[in-house]
């Protein structure tokens, strides 16, 4: 019995290796087609496709990416500070509105969570947004443009509100009967028992506000305020129309311009801070994990 137990272990685990080396590979694949893409030469490209290994090398795309590095640097720093800003401030809001909704003993939880629900079902549109946000709070070409439009989401409230009603109750009428107040119980109790869903939350907050362009297009015209995403969604932008205008013009495009290894370094840039960072935060994700099994 015992041996065939410990065989049935073995082939789950052969399996289970097996469907982990090929997702694997499956991420890792793509990854190494766009770095390859982008230290390729145009020409290389547009004959003979994407390739694992550059048939030949080129840095011309990173050349041209950092052309300016000045602004670069700039693009970066308002991302980091919009990011770092945004995911403390948006995590904080998050966690204390969960908790709240949580509450059994808050009489009008249900309504509230009806209104934050019915906000995913339906909403003012495009327009309302915009003429509040330039009409009536005036944030056009400031930070907060950046950070207050992705600050709650509704989504992330209920999936940090549900981990928080596990908690067992005990803890927070214990702390009560010893004198502790909601703000302090919160801090010092349920925060530390939610590192799980904080992690979690935290990254995909993290990520929202790394990625985010569109805000800035609508928002921002003052280059200095530009985040990075949408500082190299313009320099491609600029590049497509300056080919567009020369095809138009009758004009012999250049083949060589990097169009499509530019595209691939773009994608490197952008991704690149959130890589080298990710294997950081996922020791502090995992470290979470743990603590918020044990001590659930």
């Amino acid at each position: 019995m015992r041996k065939r137990v410990n065989t049935d272990r073995l082939t789950l685990s052969i399996i289970g290796y097996a469907t982990l080396i090929v997702l694997a590979v499956f991420c890792i694949v793509p990854f190494l087609l766009v770095v390859s893409a982008s230290l390729s030469e145009e020409s290389s490209i547009i004959e003979k496709g994407f390739q694992l290994i550059p048939s030949t090398f080129s840095t011309e795309a990173y050349g041209l990416l950092f052309k300016y590095p000045a602004e670069m640097l700039r693009a970066y720093g308002v991302t980091i500070t919009v990011t770092l800003i945004g995911t403390v401030l948006g995590l904080f809001l998050t966690s204390m509105t969960a908790y709240v909704l949580s509450r059994r003993d808050f009489k009008w939880r249900g309504r509230f969570s009806f209104f934050f629900f019915f906000t995913t079902l339906f909403s003012g549109g495009l327009v309302p947004s915009y003429l509040l946000i330039i009409n009536f709070l005036h944030l056009k070409d400031t930070l907060l443009v950046l950070i207050l439009p992705m600050l709650m989401n509704v989504f992330y409230i209920i999936v940090m509100k549900s981990f928080m009603s596990s908690i067992p109750d005990a803890i927070t009428e214990s702390a009560k009967i010893d004198g502790a107040g909601d703000f302090r119980i919160f801090l010092q109790l349920i925060v530390p028992l939610s590192k799980p869903a904080l992690a979690t939350i935290g990254l995909f907050i993290a990520l929202a506000y790394w990625n985010d362009w569109y805000n800035a297009l609508l928002y921002i015209s003052k280059s200095e305020l530009m985040p990075l995403q949408y500082y190299l969604y313009k320099m491609l932008g600029n590049m497509d129309g300056m080919r567009k205008a020369m095809m138009a013009s009758g004009a012999v495009v250049n083949t060589d311009l990097p169009t499509e290894s530019l595209k691939m370094a773009m994608t490197i840039v952008a991704t690149g801070p959130i890589l080298l960072a990710y294997p950081f935060i996922q020791k502090y994700f995992v470290q979470g994990l743990t603590i918020g099994a044990v001590k659930g």
